[in-house]
């Protein structure tokens, strides 16, 4: 049976964990944290000759657990038997802080070779290009025969998880190569998304893709500050900027998160007063980063979380309380958010120090934005798609006539001119029919004014079956249809046009009685044709085309007879168009 690649690699990560030869079966790769020692010093300013010559008293670490250091400081001391030699000739072995990419200090402290004690220094407060090993996370290399090494670590507000692993220097590769391969495509996978959005911004003009964009943004720093990410490849020579960034922008993430919210479930037209309580929530999110930037202490922190606790809570309230008032993408919405609101409480548990730090507390909230992201950016595009649709619904309106369904008026004279302007260029002649409904006084009559606008309504779909898709039918009055259609055509197609016209409109109509048939009267035109269209001044006007249509379709009247009348370009004596009638 062949292993799919993921498996394998899955299996070769477990089994590097394990013991390699019963040599060294007492030092097995992984946690080592329950295997250690603590000491909290109070006054966070003992060092490692007073530690390790007797001030510290020492107490097992039974479990994982986070210290509300504050000044103090954490000393952990570690005694393991000596290592396999193989490990060592590999590349040796490393101590890692997991899940713990933003700890001010952390210092361990190993035997040299004439007694003294050497220090390898990381964490926040110095810049990750200086690092014994630059890594997200704390990362250290132990010498080869230390068997006893002591561990300092300092942070502040947050509490301190210390999460200590000892690993081969080939698991502390295979480690980060899955590491930058997850956080590495959840940002690239981010910043597609941000494109995206910003196009379909401009695609729908919809300020909600805009804070949309705002949130993905400020997500993307929170997630490159939180993993450590940032500081690798970003800023490795910026200590302050590492310490500081991600209280900061986690609030500025909160604070557009629900602003965003507040955008997409249309708030303000449900209620003003919930609206300014969002609009001030969020503005003070996005002003409170500033002084958490410049206090930095305990009260900002339980601030911080309170803040992000509440905008859990606020964000489901909104989405479901308008959705509830009616607005169908809020439920979507709330969905949308769900992953990151299932992966909220692991860092705010870790930040309360109820959790240590774990690969959970780090990751959960990146894993939770990388599903709600594409899952957001859909729902906004439903969102917007439906009222583009609802918009040029409400457009067409306007170009439509709302009791046959037909072209309206001036969207006729538009493409008439524009019919113009391409047989001034091409040099193909369009045709233009007037059409008028002549019984239809007789039909309001007899049947009633609902029959009458049933007629009309027919006789629009009548004419509309007998041209090309190409062609246009419109109302241009109460009972006169305009006909134009694209392309030249002969005299004899536009004659038998306007008899087939005629024809169709005897046809038999089921709601109207069998005497009463639709009767048309028929005016054609081949455009542009010299007098039919042209102004005094030799300029193609399709308002005079028109005018002198409607004027010859008028002088139908006084010949009941014909029905038909084909427009022809004629001179007067002067050799000039003749007027057209006011």
């Amino acid at each position: 049976m062949r292993i799919p690649a993921a498996w394998r690699a899955l299996l070769l990560l477990v089994l590097a964990c394990l013991p390699a030869s019963g040599a060294w079966c007492a030092v097995a790769e992984g946690d080592i944290t329950l295997q250690g020692r603590y000491w909290i010093d109070a006054s966070g300013h003992q060092g490692i000759q007073d530690v390790a010559g007797g001030a510290a008293s020492l107490r097992p670490m039974d479990r994982h657990q986070a210290f509300a250091l504050g000044s103090s400081a954490l000393w952990m001391r570690f005694e393991l038997p000596p290592r396999d030699p193989g490990a060592e000739a590999s590349g040796g072995w490393r101590l890692l802080l997991s899940g713990a990419p933003f700890i001010n200090e952390a210092s361990l402290y190993t035997p040299g070779p004439e007694g003294e004690w050497q220090v390898q220094r990381a964490g926040d407060h110095i810049p990750v290009a200086q690092w014994p090993v630059p890594n997200t996370s704390p990362l250290f290399t132990l010498p080869p025969a230390a068997t006893t090494f002591w561990l300092r670590l300092a942070n502040s507000p947050a509490p301190t998880s210390p999460y200590v692993q000892l690993l081969t220097a080939g698991t502390v590769e295979l480690h980060r190569r899955w590491t930058f391969l997850l956080v590495g495509g959840y940002l690239g996978f981010g910043l597609l998304v941000f494109a995206v959005g910003l196009i379909h911004a401009a695609l729908y003009r919809d300020r909600v893709f805009h804070v949309y964009c705002l949130y993905v943004a400020f997500m993307l720093l929170f997630q490159l500050a939180f993993t450590g990410a940032g500081g690798l490849f970003l800023w490795p020579h910026s200590a302050a900027f590492n310490d500081a960034l991600p209280g900061p922008s986690m609030l500025l993430m909160t604070a557009s998160g629900i602003w965003f919210i507040r955008e997409a479930t249309a708030l303000p037209r449900h209620s003003r007063r919930v609206d300014r309580a969002v609009r001030g929530f969020s503005l003070f999110g996005a002003l409170f980063a500033g002084v958490y930037l410049a206090a930095n202490n305990a009260w900002a922190f339980t601030v911080l979380n309170v803040y992000g606790l509440l905008s859990v809570v606020l964000s489901i309230a909104l989405c479901l309380w308008t959705w509830r008032k009616g607005e169908t993408y809020s439920g979507w919405l709330f969905l949308g958010f769900l992953p990151v609101h299932l992966g909220y409480p692991f860092p705010a548990l870790r930040a309360a120090g109820v959790l240590p730090d774990s690969w959970a507390t780090q990751y959960a909230v990146l894993i939770g934005s990388a599903i709600e992201i594409p899952v957001l950016l859909y729902i906004l595009h439903w969102r917007a798609k439906d009222f583009t649709e609802s918009r040029a619904r409400l457009r067409a309106l306007d170009s439509t006539d709302p009791l046959t369904g037909l072209t309206g008026t001036p969207m006729f004279r538009l493409r008439v001119r524009d019919a113009l302007r391409r047989a001034q260029r091409t040099g193909q002649r369009c045709s233009v029919l007037l059409v008028e409904l002549c019984n239809h006084a007789e039909i309001v009559a007899r049947e009633g004014r609902e029959a009458g606008d049933r007629a009309l309504v027919v006789a629009g779909s009548r004419l509309s079956q007998i041209v090309r898709d190409v062609d246009t039918v419109s109302r241009i009055a109460n009972t006169r249809f305009g006909i134009l259609t694209e392309g030249s055509q002969s005299l004899d197609a536009r004659r038998a046009l306007a008899q087939h016209v005629v024809a169709r409109g005897l046809e038999r109509v089921s709601q109207l009685p069998p005497d009463l048939p639709l009767r048309f009267r028929v005016v054609t035109a081949t455009a542009p044709d010299g007098a039919i269209e042209l102004t005094p001044q030799g300029e193609s006007d399709e308002q005079r085309l028109m005018q002198r249509m409607n004027w010859t379709l008028d002088r139908l009247v006084e010949d009941p007879k014909r029905v038909v009348n084909h427009m022809e370009a004629r001179a007067d004596a002067t050799g000039l168009p003749p007027s057209v009638p006011a």
